[in-house]
Parts: structure tokens; sequence; C-alpha cells
């Protein structure tokens, strides 16, 4: 019941209302597919929204409160989309979630995407989950490097490269998934992990910096 009563004190009425008439044909925004909290920022909403088929109530859930160790006053979502999301069900993003998506750049959320808080998702070409994955608290996942660098034939070196998560994947607090990350199915990254490359074995806990493979033969649930 509590977290009932809380979830009503910490939904913005406008700002779900508004979000919804703005993105989605009247047709699908009187469902109201998505839930804003009162603590997240629409900074930029002129990219794309792409909802799952015969979408339901609430389904989307952002900003809004999940553990006790966040400031629920002063930590705030920032919502930043000039490309596309594509949604495929069911997604929370917890209080503190940042995303920021360019006008080239794509994210994939599959079904049952949870994000405790305080994460920050940047997309400049694509990031892409898979479903049932679990992100813990300040997480950095991005696909760029933000600032390029030439060679001396002024080519790009650090072009930006996609960022695919499968399924079933549970990524542990503080982690960092950098440009060209690829995480296979049924994984478990440690708190801390900072992940640059492919970690190609599935049912496998990765962790450290450098990331290695720890344990194999594993499954998780929540």
């Amino acid at each position: 019941m509590k977290k009932i009563i809380d979830f009503f004190f910490d939904i913005s009425i406008h700002k779900t209302i508004y979000f919804n008439l703005y993105y989605f044909n009247f047709k699908t925004a009187i469902k109201f597919p998505v839930f804003i909290s009162k603590n997240v920022v629409l900074k930029n909403m002129s990219g794309q929204i792409e909802l799952p088929n015969n979408c339901k109530t609430g389904i989307i859930k952002i900003g809004f409160k999940s553990i006790g160790i966040f400031d629920h006053k002063r930590s705030k979502s920032i919502w930043e989309l000039k490309g596309r999301i594509i949604f495929k069900g069911n997604s929370f993003f917890g209080q503190g979630t940042k995303i920021s998506v360019d006008r080239a750049g794509e994210l994939v959320i599959g079904n049952n995407l949870s994000i405790t808080g305080e994460v920050q998702i940047v997309s400049v070409k694509k990031v892409l989950f898979g479903s049932d994955c679990l992100v813990s608290w300040d997480c950095l996942i991005m696909d760029t490097d933000f600032h390029k660098i030439f060679d001396s034939n002024n080519n790009i070196l650090n072009q930006p490269k996609e960022v695919i998560i499968g399924d079933n994947v549970r990524i542990g607090c503080r982690s960092i998934i950098l440009k060209g990350s690829k995480i296979a199915n049924n994984c478990i990254l440690g708190s801390g992990s900072l992940i640059t490359n492919h970690l190609s074995d599935s049912n496998s806990i990765y962790a450290g910096n450098p990331i290695k493979k720890i344990k194999e033969n594993i499954s998780w649930a929540l």
C-alpha cells in the first residue's frame, strides 16, 4: 500500500498528460502508456517514440523512486530525445535516470527493463537492451566518446559504435559500458565493471577493470 501511495504523490499529472499527447496519436495517448514523475526534466522532445502494439496504461514509468539511498527531493531525471526510442514492452526508469539520444541515435528497450536510478544512457548511434534486463544505480552506458580524435590524415579514429546488451543481463552498480560493447544473454556484471569489448559467453559472471570472466554456467533471477 505504501508503494502505491508514494507513486501517486510522485507522479506529475500535467507532465504525464503533456508527454503522451505530444508523442502519440490521441487514441494511444488517452491510454497514458507513459507515466512521468515530478522530478523529470523534459529537456528535449523533438525525437520519436515507438511503442509495442496494443500498449497498456503505465507500461513505461520514468523518474520514480525505487530505493532509499537517493535524495528524492533534489535528484532529477533528464529526458533528451532528438532521435528515436523503441520500447518493446514494460520499462521502469528510476529516479535520476538521464537519457540522451542524439538526432542520428537510436535506443531500443526490450521488455521488462528495470533501472534502479541515477543511470546515464547516451546514444548517438545505437544502444540496445534485450528483454528482462536489470541495471543498478550509478551506471553509465554510452556508444560515443563525444570528442573526436583525428590521425595525421584528418581521419576520425574514434567513431561511435553500437552497444548491444543481451537478454536477462544484470548490470551491477557503478558499472561503465562504453562504445562497441556487446554482452551475451543471461550474464551478470559485477559492481564497478568496465566493459569496452565483447563478452561473448552467456550464463557467466564478469567483473573488474579490466573486465574478466569469473564464473560460468550460472543463472539469476530477481
